[in-house]
C-alpha cells in the first residue's frame, strides 16, 4: 500500500498526518450468502412483480426493468431510467414492510426525491409509512449484516 503524507498549519502548530489508501476491492460474498441468494432470487422476483402490479393499479406509473439484487446496504432503488431494483431479502420482511418498500420505489418514478410531495404520494397507500421506516431500520440491522 502507498503511504500518503500531508502537512497542514493549524493555529500556531503544525500537524503531520500519515494515512494509507484503502483498497477499492469490494468484499466478496460468502458461499453461503451466494447460495441463499440463488435459492430465493426468483421467489423475491415473483413477490415484487405481484406487489408492483397490485400497487401500480392505483398509481398507474410506467417503469422499465425490475431487478432483484443482493445488496449490502439498500432495500431498493429507482434509477432516472425508471428501472426498479430490490434487495432479494425483501422476502424476509413482514408483508406491511414489503408493501412499504414497493410503494416507496414506485413513488420515486414520479418524484425522484424525498420532498413533501413524495411522502404525500407514499401516504396515499401506506398511511403509517413513518412507523414502517422505523421497523425497517430495526430489521436491516439484522437482515442486511454482511
Amino acid at each position: 500500500m502507498c503511504s500518503r503524507f500531508s502537512v497542514g498549519m493549524f493555529g500556531v502548530g503544525m500537524r503531520l498526518r500519515v494515512g494509507r489508501r484503502r483498497s477499492r476491492r469490494p468484499r466478496a460474498w460468502s458461499l453461503a450468502t451466494k447460495k441463499h441468494y440463488a435459492e430465493h432470487k426468483e421467489a423475491a422476483r415473483a413477490l415484487v412483480h405481484a406487489k408492483l402490479e397490485h400497487y401500480n393499479q392505483f398509481y398507474n406509473l410506467t417503469y422499465n426493468r425490475v431487478a432483484i439484487r443482493n445488496t449490502r446496504s439498500r432495500w431498493g432503488s429507482c434509477s432516472s431510467k425508471k428501472n426498479l431494483n430490490f434487495n432479494y431479502r425483501i422476502l424476509l420482511l413482514e408483508p406491511k414492510l414489503q408493501d412499504y418498500l414497493i410503494v416507496h420505489e414506485l413513488c420515486h418514478l414520479q418524484e425522484m426525491n424525498h420532498a413533501p410531495q413524495f411522502w404525500a404520494l407514499v401516504a396515499q397507500q401506506v398511511p403509517d409509512y413513518k412507523a414502517c421506516i422505523q421497523e425497517l431500520r430495526a430489521a436491516e440491522k439484522i437482515l442486511l449484516q454482511p
